[in-house]
């Protein structure tokens, strides 16, 4: 299993206020700091499927992060207020998402543990006590 790597893509630091080195300083090492999670990850678990289901558990924060930052932009908006954070951050952790779906060896353990996740909350959601 080789580890991953990951960044920040151009467009959404060319999306970010050019007078704002700050906002690009604080994604890249947000990014690091992902990164060097999933890899120790990759590191310490020597299991392919193990590691899938520890990175679907940070794909689902990914996910989550940017839906609260999608909630943003319209509130921000309604208050007169450039979104242009909130969205440069949603767009991150979707990238990210996809970045991490994209590693070869890991895109179809991940598929697999997605998938099932599905299947057991959609058969817990469904009971009826």
């Amino acid at each position: 299993m080789d580890e991953i790597s990951l960044g920040v893509p151009r467009p959404i630091l060319d999306s970010l206020p050019a007078d704002d080195d700050v906002a690009g300083q604080d994604m890249q090492r947000a990014v690091a700091g992902i990164e060097e999670s999933v890899n120790r990850v990759i590191r310490e678990t020597g299991d392919e499927t193990a590691v899938a289901e520890r990175v679907a558990d940070v794909l689902e924060r990914l996910e989550s992060q940017a839906e609260r930052y999608d909630e943003f932009v319209p509130e921000m908006r309604a208050w007169g207020q450039s979104p242009i954070y909130a969205i440069a951050w949603r767009n991150l952790q979707l990238d990210l998402v996809g970045q991490i779906m994209e590693v070869d060896w890991l895109a179809e353990h991940l598929d697999r543990e997605r998938n099932s996740r599905l299947v057991e909350d959609g058969i817990r959601f469904g009971k009826r006590d």
